[in-house]
């Protein structure tokens, strides 16, 4: 349930709302949760801490045996940066072990990704399938194909100002964490920034102004909370204590039509020096684009400005911060 404390304009979760059941991922899902899917911020219970999978042994297992290429191990960088602050930066995890990287994130300035940690083990797998079976059983939609990651990360972390290209649900476990959503407008989601994001493959920040926090929607979550928001809207995140959360996303027909939309643009604007605008664009002109843009995916007329991802620190048990610069190189595990 969202309390609105009127002091301080923050949406708190209150953690007494709803009785775990045991046997369910879904908590206290209601026919107004099903109304409100996808289309409002809206925050529900679920069950995930009761799996085991989220302990601190668990958590050392599975960042053990998980892919390297399927890790990141970042930590933020400048805060006072005027347009990207605490842009993340990547970490060289290499040789470290499960345990230290643990404690990096509960003692350090580390944030960590298990990428695709929910498809890629059983044990986790079995949990994603519960989710979104019963996801699909209160919504109607059988279209699900959702990919899960694990974040665990910093009492000081701060995730930069971003918007996520697919459908997102953030399932909190453990911790407090904060988050600010933003409205889905041109001030703070340019047409021109969802383009340069949809052509670069790495990164998904926006321009972010401190002003902007005057209109966002402030929600502290809750241990054993859900939360969703409607597609491509703009947020960050600062947590509050360690956090261990999944995030798990999911195309759907609207999103993959809007990002080939905007990579159509993209290209007009790249290649040709126009400037197409997706919100000006009708019905009619957004399906056109949306059916150039899959083909030109498959042609190099596209803009690619993807950087490279360079790795500009290593994780060290000995460091204050458990962070050693290094003389960045690109990354190659």
């Amino acid at each position: 349930m969202l309390i609105d404390n009127s002091n301080t304009d923050v949406l708190q979760l209150d953690e007494d709302d709803a009785l775990p059941d045991a046997t369910a991922m879904l908590t206290d899902w209601s026919d107004a949760h099903t109304a409100d899917f996808q289309k409002k911020i809206m925050s529900f219970g679920h069950n995930l801490r009761a799996t085991g999978l989220f302990t601190d042994e668990a958590l050392i297992s599975l960042l053990e045996r998980h892919p390297s290429n399927k890790l990141d191990v970042c930590t933020m960088g400048a805060a006072d940066d005027p347009l990207f602050p605490n842009k993340f930066r990547t970490g060289d995890f290499r040789d470290v072990p499960g345990k230290t990287l643990l404690e990096a994130a509960k003692a350090g300035l580390v944030w960590i990704n298990v990428r695709e940690a929910m498809n890629v083990h059983e044990d986790y797998k079995t949990v994603l399938d519960q989710m979104y079976g019963e996801l699909a059983k209160q919504t109607g939609n059988r279209a699900f194909n959702p990919r899960g990651g694990i974040l665990i990360s910093s009492p000081v972390a701060k995730v930069p100002y971003h918007f996520d290209k697919t459908e997102t649900i953030l399932w909190h476990v453990r911790g407090k964490k904060r988050m600010y959503l933003y409205p889905l407008t041109q001030k703070f989601i340019s047409d021109k920034a969802y383009e340069s994001v949809v052509s670069d493959d790495l990164a998904d920040d926006l321009p972010y102004n401190t002003t902007f926090d005057t209109d966002a929607e402030i929600i502290d979550l809750a241990e054993g909370t859900g939360l969703t928001w409607p597609l491509n809207q703009p947020h960050r995140v600062d947590n509050q204590t360690f956090c261990v959360s999944v995030t798990t996303e999911y195309s759907t027909k609207a999103s993959g039509a809007k990002n080939a939309a905007m990579l159509t643009n993209a290209t007009l604007r790249h290649r040709f020096g126009m400037d197409p605008s997706y919100t000006r664009d009708g019905d009619l002109k957004r399906q056109v684009k949306s059916i150039a843009g899959r083909v030109l995916r498959k042609t190099k007329l596209s803009p690619d400005t993807s950087k490279p991802d360079m790795v500009t620190f290593r994780v060290d048990e000995n460091a204050d911060g458990f962070i050693v610069d290094v003389e960045p190189f690109q990354r190659n595990f």
